[in-house]
């Protein structure tokens, strides 16, 4: 029985079960596309078609005048968006997990005073959560948030929904701010990402603003052998 799923669908899946099944490891060249074209039985457009988009999904990389390679697929997020880190992980066919280490009212001290915009001892959310892909964790997000942008944000169960779809949900975001930094991490940092201490990683300072209000301030730690930072531009 023919499949019902568009053709060029199943050339993807038929490369990512290369991919993900270890056949094609890293780096490795795939069949260009007049030989899947002919392999498939469709047109080189659709072949194409099946390859950018993979292109684009971070698992094969394009090297003009030579072919199209395996990359090195680790978690990736966009540098210019902020998307859902849940969704990420899912959108790879991963499962996404979590681990709630504070979720708690505080005063704000000199930085996250001047990170977050509001006085010196204001009373400001703060969330400390761990975030895991196939159990490996990927994440650890310190953040503050302003409670009279998001005055329910502590109600939420952060097992359940991701700091991210608060804000989202409370106040859609307008503007981003990010600085990423190589760093390397504590001892206590390196025990909650389940990395050695001297492991590089990647942190990533995020300022969110609503119109003219700023909502949040998040430290986001990433180790660097398990995730990359994406961005694109684009030109007319």
């Amino acid at each position: 029985m023919a499949s019902a799923s568009p053709l060029y669908q199943q050339i993807q899946q038929h490369l990512l079960e290369k991919i993900q099944g270890g056949d094609w490891p890293a780096h490795h060249q795939i069949p260009p596309e007049e030989q899947l074209a002919r392999d498939f039985g469709v047109s080189r457009m659709t072949a194409n078609k099946a390859i950018r988009d993979l292109v684009q999904q971070g698992y094969l990389t394009r090297q003009p005048g030579v072919g199209t390679f395996v990359t090195d697929h680790k978690a990736e997020s966009s540098l210019v968006e902020v998307h859902n880190i849940a969704a990420e992980v899912e959108g790879r066919g991963h499962a996404y997990s979590s681990q709630v280490l504070a979720a708690e009212a505080l005063d704000a001290g000199d930085e996250v005073s001047m990170r977050l915009g509001v006085r010196l001892g204001t009373r400001v959310f703060h969330t400390l959560i761990v975030h895991r892909e196939d159990g490996v964790p990927i994440q650890l997000e310190d953040r503050y948030v302003n409670p009279r942008q998001v005055p329910h944000y502590l109600e939420t169960d952060f097992t359940r929904h991701t700091p991210n779809e608060v804000l989202v949900a409370a106040c859609p975001i307008s503007d981003v701010e990010h600085v990423v930094e190589a760093v390397t991490v504590d001892p206590d940092t390196a025990k909650l990402l389940e990395i050695t201490p001297n492991q590089p990683c990647l942190r990533m300072i995020r300022r969110t603003w609503s119109g003219d209000h700023l909502v949040s301030y998040a430290r986001l730690i990433h180790p660097g052998d398990r995730y990359k930072l994406r961005s694109s531009l684009h030109t007319a």
